[in-house]
Parts: C-alpha cells; structure tokens; sequence
C-alpha cells in the first residue's frame, strides 16, 4: 500500500514594526523585538514518496521541476534552492515528489521564504513522525536558510510562522522570547476591520537591500542605529496601543515606523510606487502605514477607519495598488498525512 500524501502549510505574517531589529548584528548586541501576526495566506507543500531514490521538486507558481539523486548534495543554483537546502537538512530515507506554492509573489515582504522552508520542515517531520517543539522548528528554519544557504536577513519569520498567531517576538543573545498579545478575539476582529493590505505592484528582488542595511550599521551610521534603536522601542509601545484598541494610535505609529526604517535604510522605497501611494492613502483618510518588508515594494499595511476605506481603496487602486483581502490565523505550521493532523508539541 502506497503511503498517504503529506499536506502541510505554514502562515505568511505582517510584520507591523520592529523587522530590521531581528537581525543577530544587531540584536547580539542591543537586543531587538517584532510585533507580527499570521495571517490566512499561507505557503503549502505535498510530500509523496517515490519508488525510488530521485528527488523531485515542483513550483506550482512559478513552474519550475528541479529533480537531483537523493545520494547526491543538491546544487544550489537559484533554483528551488529553499526547499532542496530544508529537505538536505531534515533527511529522507527514499525519493520523494514535493510540490511548493505561495499564497504570495517572492519579495512580497509578508515572510513567504520563511513560510515555505517551516512547511516543508512540517511537512518531512510528519511524514517520519518526529515531534519538534515551535521553538525547534523555528530554529531548524532559522539554520536552513542563514547557515546553509547563507542568506542574509533576520529571525523573525521563522518564529511567526511555527508559533502562529499575534506576537511580541523578542530577540537577544541569550534566545528568542515569544509573547502572545493580550487580544480577545473581539479585540482581535476590530483591529482587522480597521486595517488595509495594498500589494504595489512588481517587487524588485535584486536591490541588495538586507545586505545594504548590514553593511550601513557596521559603517556605524548614526541614522541607521538609531532607526533600529527606534524600531525596537515602538514594538513594545505598539505593542500596548494594540491591547488597548487604540487605532488612532497604531496608525500613528505605523507611519512613525516607515519612517524609522528609512532612517535604518534609506533606500527601501527607490524605484518603487510606495511614497506616492502612502500620500494619496493619507489624502483619501487613511491613518498612516508601513512597508511589510525589507522594502523594493511588495506589500503596504495601512490603519484606517472603516467608513474611510472606500476612498482610500479607490485612491490606492487609482496608481495600480491591489488591496489584499486577509483575516488573522492563530495557527501556526501544521500538516496532515493518513487522517492525522501533525502540529508542533
């Protein structure tokens, strides 16, 4: 009897400030904190096995197969090198056929990258039947990409996508703490309603802008310390703006944040829609906003009133913006495989 498909997904997040503080240049040193929430989009992965020793990788998205010996170190080309790094890491017995897709384009700034290696790492551990706490699979995640494959960047992604939910993830030398926000679901179901998700457009994957900001806060720039010195206070002030349902507030602060992290990078917006796009969405009654990620577009979260949404839909999509609908996940990573559902202890 042929086994049962593995099914497993992990949720993208918004980051609503602190991301840059994650990063272990700085947070070795100065500590760091992300407020972040999962959301329904999500990457997911199918894990079958083969009758024999080929590895076979398949985007759904962007159509790219990759296939590779299993008794073979994979090549990492560019070319499904994420999922090809997480599978060498966690380790199969036999062959095995994996189709990947995102609810979100690469470079969206929603943690798509981090959301894909966490499922596949779900998906595998189902599939052997191995237990890994949250923090072990964050962990895993974290190795995958900043120690195998070398990529530059933070932490955060990987603790928001295998812990799930709205947290306050904080980051120091000595480990990484994740708090849940104190939010009933009332609370919880207000804060969404006055939010907006705007996709701007193409996202431009090849600024350097991650390996930019390292390198500006070795130069010791005095702007891009204290952006992030900034970033890393207002985790925890938006923190309690969040708790205490003060929109008006968070709306301030988000854009306080887009402007914190220019400071930290001055380049995140070049090329790009984003300033005018956050003028227009101040014009037409939005309360402020911020970038999702690094920067070089992707997505914008924006606080506004509901009875002023309308005009700033109308505004955004005016100069190509594609609001995004979205609700919050309390889950995290999960994968089903036979009838069981596999989540982390």
């Amino acid at each position: 009897m042929n086994d049962p498909t593995v099914r497993a997904a992990a949720p993208l997040r918004i980051s609503f400030v602190g991301g840059g503080t994650d990063f272990p240049h700085y947070f070795r040193h100065e500590g760091g904190a992300v407020l972040s929430a999962t959301i329904d989009h999500y990457a997911r992965v199918s894990i079958g096995r083969r009758p024999d020793r080929e590895i076979r990788i398949r985007s759904l998205d962007l159509e790219h197969v990759v296939a590779y010996p299993l008794d073979a170190s994979p090549v990492y080309d560019g070319v499904m090198d994420l999922a090809k790094a997480a599978i060498q890491r966690m380790g199969v017995e036999g062959g095995l056929d994996v189709d990947v897709s995102s609810d979100a384009p690469p470079g969206s700034g929603l943690g798509g990258s981090s959301a894909l290696v966490t499922a596949i790492v779900g998906g595998l551990s189902a599939l052997g039947g191995r237990a890994y706490s949250r923090e072990e699979v964050a962990q895993l995640s974290t190795v995958i990409e900043r120690e195998d494959l070398g990529i530059a960047g933070g932490w955060q992604d990987q603790y928001a996508t295998a812990f799930g939910g709205f947290n306050l993830i904080e980051f120091t030398a000595a480990g990484v703490t994740v708090t849940p926000v104190d939010l009933p679901p009332e609370g919880l179901a207000e804060l969404r309603a006055n939010l907006l998700l705007c996709y701007t457009g193409a996202v431009r994957t090849n600024l350097g802008l991650i390996d930019a900001q390292i390198r500006l806060f070795h130069e010791g720039r005095e702007e891009t310390i204290q952006g992030m010195k900034q970033l890393h206070e207002m985790a925890f002030e938006m923190r309690d703006a969040v708790e205490r349902g003060d929109v008006d507030t968070l709306g301030r602060m988000l854009q306080e944040a887009y402007e914190a992290k220019k400071r930290m990078n001055p380049h995140i917006a070049e090329g790009t829609p984003i300033e005018r796009l956050f003028a227009v969405a101040r014009e037409a009654g939005a309360l402020g906003g911020k970038i999702c990620g690094a920067g070089g577009g992707g997505y914008l979260l924006l606080a506004c009133r509901p009875e002023r949404q309308p005009a700033v839909r109308s505004a955004l999509e005016g100069l190509g913006g594609q609001l995004a609908r979205f609700s919050f996940d309390r889950s995290g990573v999960r994968a089903t495989v036979g009838g069981r559902t596999w989540t982390p202890v």
